[in-house]
């Protein structure tokens, strides 16, 4: 672990400033949360969940793409629901006959709150993303479809993730609730309404922002009565 830290400082210092900024950022948080900040109530919760968010800048730095409001709003949700998830998973265990410091400050239904809470805040920050932000396509058949339904154009195609989205997020509190979300990156890979959920969502997303056949270019639409 310590060698790979090492090296992760060396790589991300030799990449840029910021980035190495980062990376010690999630280390130190690492450190501080495995000594004394997971033992503290609601704090060890926001720790986890900003440890997600850090990785999320980290990649969005890597390759260079601008996070907006809206979006950093939709991660701050998702990371709060992963976190609050995973304590609520780990309270199954403990309540199995495996004690957990961490735990004896939390009730059942607190985290069930929590839980619902920050589900809740998810698909709607993603939801009012999709509807506030205006991705911009790679082909003109966008420009086509815009002139066709001026009511469904290409910054609120967005919109159809939403229902997979809700999905998504609905079958992960199924799994809280069954105790198994205490480890997300696993359960993305191994549960399959997650990862139905997730390549349809992947799909969609490609599909808006970067597929399509050019039909027609902007120089011979016509608008339309």
């Amino acid at each position: 672990m310590v060698i790979f830290s090492f090296a992760a400082i060396l790589i991300s210092y030799s990449i840029n400033s910021l980035f190495f900024l980062l990376v010690i950022s999630y280390i130190l948080l690492q450190i501080f949360y495995s000594l004394i900040l997971k033992n503290i109530p609601i704090i060890d919760i926001l720790v986890i969940a900003a440890g997600f968010i850090i990785r999320v800048y980290a990649g969005a730095f890597i390759i260079d793409a601008h996070l907006s409001v809206w979006f950093l709003l939709c991660v701050i949700s998702v990371s709060l629901f992963l976190a609050s998830g995973k304590r609520r998973a780990e309270l199954n265990i403990k309540t199995s006959g495996v004690t957990r410091k961490s735990l004896s400050n939390y009730s059942r239904v607190l985290l069930n709150s929590y839980v619902t809470m920050f589900g809740n805040a998810a698909w709607m920050s993603w939801a009012l993303f999709t509807f506030f932000e205006s991705p911009t396509p790679s082909t003109p058949l966008w420009l086509f479809l815009a002139e066709i339904s001026r009511t469904t154009t290409i910054s609120k195609l967005l919109m159809l993730t939403i229902p997979v989205v809700i999905f998504g997020i609905m079958r992960y509190e199924n799994l809280i609730f069954e105790g198994q979300s205490e480890a997300p990156e696993k359960l993305l890979l191994t549960d399959k309404g997650l990862i139905m959920s997730v390549f349809i969502w992947l799909i969609l997303i490609v599909w808006i922002l970067y597929g399509g056949v050019t039909l027609i270019t902007l120089s011979n639409l016509q608008p339309l009565a």
